[in-house]
Parts: C-alpha cells; sequence; structure tokens
C-alpha cells in the first residue's frame, strides 16, 4: 500500500512539474518582428522618409530611418541616416508608448553670404556641403492593428557634436506622423 501511494505521489508530482515546464515557457516565434514606414508628413513636404524597425523582444526595438527630399524647395538638405533604439511602454507587443534614442547623420549644404563690398547691396553667396553627426531622445506613440497596419506619432530633439560653428544649427529635430506596415 506505501509503494502504491508513493509511486502515485512520484508520478503526480513529475506530472505537475512538467506541466509547470510548459507553462513558463513563452514563444513569441509566431509573432511579426519586422515594420516597414512611411513618414506621411515629410512626404507632404517634400521628402522621402523611409523607416525599416526590427523588434527585439515585447519592449524594445532597433530600426533605421532614412530621408531624401525630393522636392525643390528643399535645398539645404541633401539626406539624413537616424539609427535609433526604442524602448516601448504599451500592453501590446512592441506598441503604445515610447522613448527613443538616436543618431543622425546628415547632409546639408550651408550658405554664407558675404559682402565684399560695403556699399553694394548684392552678397556673393558662398556655398559648402557640412556633414553633421548628431545624438538625441525623443518620445511617441505606436498603434499597431491585428492585420498588422501601423500608426505613429513621434518627436525628437537632439545636439550636433560636429561642425559646431556660427555658421551651423547647434540643435536638430525629428517629427513624424507614420503609416507602415508589420510583417
Amino acid at each position: 500500500m506505501k509503494k502504491s501511494i508513493l509511486c502515485s505521489l512520484i508520478i503526480l508530482l513529475s506530472m505537475s512539474l512538467y506541466a509547470q515546464d510548459n507553462d513558463t515557457t513563452n514563444d513569441d516565434s509566431s509573432i511579426p518582428k519586422n515594420e516597414v514606414k512611411a513618414n506621411a508628413l515629410y512626404m507632404v513636404l517634400g521628402a522621402f522618409d523611409i523607416t525599416y524597425e526590427r523588434l527585439l523582444n515585447e519592449e524594445s526595438a532597433a530600426g533605421l530611418n532614412v530621408v531624401i527630399p525630393f522636392d525643390d524647395d528643399i535645398d539645404d538638405l541633401n539626406y539624413y541616416i537616424s539609427p535609433y533604439y526604442r524602448l516601448y511602454f504599451g500592453k501590446k507587443y512592441a506598441s503604445g508608448f515610447f522613448l527613443e534614442g538616436f543618431g543622425l547623420l546628415s547632409s546639408a549644404n550651408n550658405r554664407t553670404a558675404i559682402f565684399i563690398d560695403p556699399f553694394d547691396s548684392v552678397p556673393v553667396i558662398r556655398e559648402e556641403k557640412v556633414t553633421d553627426f548628431a545624438l538625441g531622445i525623443g518620445l511617441g506613440g505606436k498603434w499597431v492593428t491585428n492585420n498588422g497596419f501601423i500608426g505613429e506619432i513621434g518627436f525628437g530633439v537632439g545636439r550636433n557634436l560636429t561642425n559646431t560653428d556660427d555658421n551651423t544649427d547647434d540643435f536638430i529635430g525629428k517629427v513624424n506622423i507614420t503609416v507602415g506596415y508589420r510583417f
């Protein structure tokens, strides 16, 4: 009798340990980890702004943002490339409120007006290409539908670390109203 009770307890204990082992595993391999997004605000203003984001886990992601102007009115910016890292604070997988740290490598045309003759009102315009690198922080929100469509609003500000003379901007800004797809 004692042997049968002991055997029954061992079997029940091993089954409960096995069940606990299966219950504690969190398999998120079925969740899509890639996102492609376009900034609708910049498209309206005259620049292609495309972003790729890779979800690392349920609360963080890393991405790369590239902006190239196509409108002739944006003649001072040549391009910018911005890698970033985000922390998400939402209930859904990698969505909701986020904080972002980013770098921003930009190339711009810097124009300087030089007056050679103090009595002449027509200046000579000197133009040079300037490449800057900035570090910054941002915040925003991301909403994801069950079908994988994304809506995102964000804002970031940073400071240039190179070429910080009197002719270049010390601070940079990023604004996005983004639509995309998670796959």
